[in-house]
């Protein structure tokens, strides 16, 4: 074991991109020294060049420095520059944080020298309450990845993460490679001119899977049982051909695909009832069979005529039906209608549509279908009817604003997809309760349920990936895509969201490369995402521990398991460092070695206080450090400046706030505390998924401590930010700083 260094702190001033024209940096260096209590200062007129990080880096090495404060600019700019492994970093914002937020004028210079103080002295404060991750102690060295699912999505992040010279296990649950993509005669064109359905690709591209050294497939298989974490997955797969076998992974890419609406669903268009309605599955199944020559219904009858239905059982507002649009169904109706055309330019083929959308081709495709010779309607189909030895399509006419009808050999209802995303967990949850309970019925629906589990996890939030409210598996299309709320484990393909070939195989490399982050990271014992190689893990002290639960009931990606006398376990390399069980621990004994309840609080109770009667009030901001922060920064790079007034402290997540740091700041004197968090709910923005819903179920009960120290409960509050709100934040903060000057300052400042 290293030996520990006895602890030294420097503290390093920035005078450069204009820091020293509006602010005095002797006195900067003059508080770091004298109420930081930093044993070394030194000031630099552009410290991130090269000899200024060069002096650092002499300093750590001759010196023996262990700490290092850096008042410069923030700490999301120049992480290159000032990385230090060897020593902990704490930075003072004061370029983006003081020097271009604060308005421009003499008569502002003496409330940005005050702001630009308080940072330093926030600054060596955190710095003190620092210790240097070393990284988690159980390190996993598994770089293998599991694919679950052999369609494109599942042969494309193999195939990728194979060519990336890593070793892949690719489970099919079928007897043969290909998934929904097999069963098509043509694929709709991902390149220009965008004017011809064309071959799928999909027999090379699967000869490449199997002709890979590092793939290993197994087909007629399915997972049985996951446990363990990245790194170490323990992963049980049963096989039709012999004995289960067990296979250890580094990380998991689920691309376990989709299944069509059921068409049974659709009566009114003659779903399940019509011998001659299909959905768009079944007649590619009658174009397969075509080979390319004309193609006949079921019943060997040449088809003359055929009218598309689109959004049939999709984009539906009544709650019967899918609510979403399955993106790829009007172009995959495109080219089936040219399926036709090009058999024979007689046949007649409608798209009957209420809006077209071929996303990623413009209006080529479209505009090719057209001079073929396709016809599109603008309507709403209301019934299919029996006609004849064909079907009668009833629809709304949009553009002659009248009812029509139009008859058909074959009706094709463009019907969308359904993830085969596994379990849902709320249903899963509320079943096994049934089940522990005695009921039967619960018990026989528990079996079915874990019949229809992908992954089989052996998580105590269930089986397996949670699902947003359509059944798709969890991961943020825009804010964090394929991360999933089980680390190591990411989605991929139309499990998480509808798509095309196209975008599958997109989607598909970049849960490949997911997953390769997450296997090196789980390496060296640092977290996957978003805080990608943080070396810091929880801490807990297990003697001050109340055994209340909150930790893991509240952790939003089963990190947290109980031992048998209902301490808490830490899962590490499943810890995403949200910080969330840090900020629900009501004794205070969870922490991470370069952030904690104590590194924030010493930051808190840091700040020059003016007295109540000064007319300078004292906000502090607690920031998520993944949007409302980054938000900040651009404000001031585009100079909207705010109220100097506000000291602001980024946090992992709102989730990691603990109500201690809100009474000890009011305690202090503070005037009011403004917390910036992600957007929660269904179409939540949260890095960390539910920390800002934590964040603001907590705060809800600030209200009575409020009231028991005799303050207005107006004085916390808390706000929903996206990292785009670069123009509505500056005013946020100063209708709240207007706000708390309205009430007054604090009574609590004669007694901090």
């Amino acid at each position: 074991m290293a030996e520990t260094k006895t602890m030294k702190t420097a503290a390093y001033i920035c005078s450069g991109c204009g820091i020293g024209d509006k602010l005095d940096t002797k006195q900067l260096a003059k508080v770091a020294q004298r109420e930081g209590k930093m044993a070394l200062v030194r000031e630099h007129a552009f410290l991130c060049s090269e000899e200024g990080v060069q002096q650092i880096r002499q300093d750590i090495a001759g010196e023996d420095v262990t700490h290092v404060m850096i008042g410069a600019c923030s700490r999301r700019t120049k992480t290159e520059a000032f990385h230090f492994p060897e020593a902990a970093v704490a930075r003072a914002n004061l370029r983006e944080g003081v020097l271009w937020i604060v308005a421009e004028g003499d008569a502002h210079d003496e409330v940005r020298q005050e702001m630009a103080d308080d940072y330093v002295r926030m600054g060596c404060a955190e710095l003190k309450k620092l210790k240097l991750p070393v990284g988690n102690p159980a390190r996993a060295e598994s770089r293998r990845i599991l694919v679950v699912g052999g369609g494109v999505s599942g042969l494309t992040a193999a195939l990728e993460a194979a060519e990336a010279g890593y070793d892949v296990v690719l489970v099919e649950r079928g007897a043969h490679l290909g998934g929904w993509a097999a069963r098509l005669w043509r694929r709709t064109p991902s390149r220009e001119p965008y004017a011809e359905p064309q071959e799928t690709g999909l027999a090379e591209l699967i000869a490449r899977v199997n002709a890979h050294a590092q793939i290993s497939v197994r087909l007629g298989s399915t997972v049985t049982e996951t446990s363990g974490a990245p790194g170490r997955f323990q992963v049980r797969i049963a096989r039709e051909s012999g004995p289960a076998v067990e296979e250890t992974v580094g990380a998991i890419v689920q691309a376990s695909g989709f299944a069509t609406y059921d068409l049974a669903r659709l009566p009114e268009f003659g779903g399940g009832s019509h011998p001659h309605v299909v959905d768009q599955a079944g007649l590619e199944a009658l174009a397969l069979a075509a080979q390319g020559g004309p193609i006949k219904r079921a019943d060997g009858q040449p088809v003359r005529s055929v009218v598309f239905i689109q959004c049939a059982g999709q984009r539906d507002t009544s709650g019967k039906h899918l609510p979403y649009c399955s993106g790829h169904c009007c172009s995959t109706s495109i080219k089936q209608a040219m399926y036709f055309k090009n058999a024979d330019a007689d046949v007649d083929a409608l798209i009957l549509y209420t809006d077209l959308r071929v996303p990623g081709m413009g209006e080529d495709f479209y505009r090719s279908a057209q001079h073929k010779g396709v016809t599109f309607t603008k309507g709403q189909a209301s019934a299919v009817e029996a006609s004849g030895s064909g079907a009668r399509v009833r629809f709304r006419d949009f553009i002659l604003d009248q009812d029509a009808a139009v008859d058909a050999d074959l009706v094709v209802l463009a019907t969308g997809q359904v993830a085969n995303a596994g379990v849902d967990l709320d249903t899963w949850t509320q079943t096994v309760t049934e089940a522990e309970s005695g009921s039967e019925p619960a018990k026989a629906r528990r079996d079915e349920l874990q019949k229809i589990s992908v992954l089989n996890l052996n998580y105590r939030q269930g089986p397996d990936l949670p699902q947003l409210k359509h059944g798709f598996a969890d991961s943020h299309f825009i804010c964090f895509p394929y991360e999933t709320r089980r680390t190591g484990i990411y989605a991929a393909g139309p499990t998480r969201r509808p798509m095309d070939i196209a975008q599958s195989v997109e989607d598909a490399t970049g849960a490949a490369l997911k997953a390769i982050q997450a296997v090196e990271n789980a390496a060296r014992g640092a977290a996957a995402h978003p805080r990608s190689g943080d070396l810091s893990y929880p801490i807990v002290r297990l003697e001050g521990c109340t055994q209340c639960k909150r930790c893991t009931v509240e952790c939003p990606f089963g990190a947290i398991d109980e031992d048998e006398r209902r301490f808490p376990v830490f899962n590490e390399s499943r810890c995403r460092r949200c910080g969330t069980c840090m900020g629900a621990c009501p004794v205070r004994v969870i922490s991470f070695e370069n952030y904690s309840v104590d590194s924030v609080g010493a930051q808190i109770k840091a700040v020059d206080m003016p007295d109540e009667f000064s007319e300078k009030p004292r906000i502090l901001l607690l920031a998520c450090e993944n949007d409302a922060y980054p938000a900040l920064d651009m404000a001031g790079l585009q100079r909207r400046s705010h109220s100097a007034f506000v000291r602001v402290i980024p946090v992992r997540c709102l989730g990691s706030v603990n109500t201690i740091w809100i009474t000890d700041a009011l305690n202090g004197g503070w005037d009011g505390v403004m917390m910036l968090g992600c957007k929660k709910g269904d179409d939540y923005q949260c890095h960390f998924v539910k920390g800002s819903e934590m964040a603001y179920y907590r705060m809800s009960k600030v209200g009575d401590t409020l009231t028991q120290l005799g303050l207005e409960t107006e004085r916390v509050v808390s706000h929903e930010v996206a990292i785009t709100d670069v123009e509505r934040l500056p005013r946020l903060i100063d209708d709240y700083v207007a706000q708390i000057v309205a009430i007054g300052m604090s009574p609590m400042k004669s007694f901090a």
